[in-house]
């Protein structure tokens, strides 16, 4: 069975695909990605794809009110468009201080073309000596076949933002964001734990069940 990976954002593709090969049930032999960055295993009964393998997919405009309308549509498009299973989602962070704020848009925040740097120095400027540092990760993802209507699941993580950027691992507001129970950073603590607690691992693990 073929699963698309509905995302151009290739350390999405490196969670998902990690978490799908080390995620599943016994009953699942393999989970293989068609990437450059990730290995791929002979004779799989998952087959874990990137949108690296259909450039000319249509662009998905998020545009929806919620994470879980954002992933829905991102999914129903490219299931269609491939004639397969596909797998999408669609995250943000939600900071107390800010009413919840950039929450659904986390990424067009501070301008369409915003570096991940730029996003985190206008958050941090935006909190800037409020004491409240309380936040979560949020992630829905959704599942579709061609032929069905979308299955959507949440994941949460809540922690608190830093005052400055720390770690190089991750992407996004990684390097500002320390999930509960833990002193370091998503960048600091490095994949292998972040891909065991996060928001998309939350959401994933849920998500295996859809499979």
């Amino acid at each position: 069975m073929k699963l698309v990976l509905a995302t151009h954002n290739q350390g999405k593709v490196r969670e998902l695909a990690e978490m799908l090969r080390n995620g599943y049930q016994p009953s699942v032999k393999r989970v293989v990605a068609a990437t450059d960055e990730l290995r791929k295993a002979a004779d799989p009964d998952i087959e874990v794809i990137s949108l690296k393998s259909y450039p000319d997919a249509p662009e998905v405009v998020e545009d929806g009110a919620t994470y879980a309308e954002n992933a829905a549509k991102k999914a129903s498009v490219i299931a269609r468009y491939t004639g397969h299973l596909s797998l999408a989602d669609d995250a943000g962070l939600e900071v107390n201080a800010l009413n919840g704020a950039p929450g659904v848009n986390s990424k067009r925040w501070v301008g369409e073309d915003a570096t991940d740097a730029q996003r985190i120095a206008g958050l941090l400027k935006a909190i800037e000596g409020v004491r409240d540092r309380r936040a979560r990760f949020v992630t829905a993802i959704a599942v579709v076949h061609p032929d069905t209507a979308p299955e959507v699941v949440i994941g949460v993580c809540e922690g608190r933002i830093t005052h400055t950027p720390a770690g190089q691992s991750g992407f996004g507001y990684d390097p500002i964001f320390v999930p509960d129970g833990y002193e370091r950073t998503f960048a600091e603590l490095g994949e292998e734990i972040k891909n065991r607690i996060s928001h998309r691992a939350k959401a994933l693990q849920q998500a295996l069940a859809l499979l």
